[in-house]
C-alpha cells in the first residue's frame, strides 16, 4: 500500500506541474525550467513540516520564484566571468614538461620554508600584506607595532624570500 505522503506528493505534483512549468520555462527558459521544477518539488518534499503547509500550491509556486531568482543570479554571475566559447574543453592547457613542474614545486617548497622560518611578527606581517592585501598602517594597528617596523618586517622578508629563491 503506498504511503499517504508519497500519494500526497504525487497528486500535487500532477495538479500543479504545468503551472509551475510554465512560469519557470518564462523565467528562466525552456532548457531549463524542467530542472527547476523537478528542484522545486525535492525541496518540498525534504520539508519535515511540508503537512502543516496551510496552502501546498501557494508554497509550490514561492519555492520556484526562489529558485527562478537564484538561478537569475547565478547566470548575471557567471556573465561577468566566463566568456561565451570559453568553455574548459575549448581551453587548451599548455603541456607543462615534468622538469619544468618539478622545479616550479622546489621553488614553492624553498619559498614556504623561508616565510615559515621569518620571525613569527615578521610572517605576520609578511602573510598581511602579501596575502591579505593589508596596508602598512593596517598592519601595524593589527600588530601593535610603528609603521616603521612594519616597513622593517617586510623588508626583511622579502630579503630572505629572495634568498631562498636565489
Amino acid at each position: 500500500m503506498p504511503d499517504p505522503r508519497s500519494h500526497r506528493f504525487r497528486e500535487l505534483f500532477r495538479r500543479n506541474k504545468r503551472v509551475l512549468l510554465d512560469y519557470l520555462k518564462r523565467r528562466v527558459g525552456p532548457e531549463n525550467a524542467s530542472d527547476l521544477l523537478q528542484e522545486t518539488f525535492v525541496r518540498a518534499i525534504r520539508r519535515e513540516d511540508f503537512d502543516s503547509v496551510a496552502d501546498p500550491p501557494a508554497f509550490l509556486k514561492q519555492i520556484a520564484i526562489n529558485l527562478s531568482r537564484d538561478f537569475a543570479r547565478r547566470r548575471d554571475s557567471e556573465a561577468k566571468y566566463f566568456v561565451p566559447g570559453d568553455a574548459p574543453e575549448d581551453i587548451s592547457e599548455p603541456a607543462v614538461a615534468p622538469d619544468a613542474l618539478y622545479e616550479t614545486e622546489e621553488l614553492a617548497r624553498r619559498l614556504l620554508a623561508a616565510i615559515e622560518a621569518l620571525p613569527p611578527k615578521c610572517r605576520q606581517a609578511f602573510v598581511m600584506r602579501r596575502f591579505e592585501d593589508l596596508s602598512h598602517e593596517e598592519i601595524a594597528a593589527r600588530l601593535g607595532v610603528s609603521r616603521n617596523m612594519v616597513e622593517k618586517h617586510l623588508r626583511l622578508a622579502m630579503e630572505r624570500c629572495r634568498a631562498a629563491l636565489d
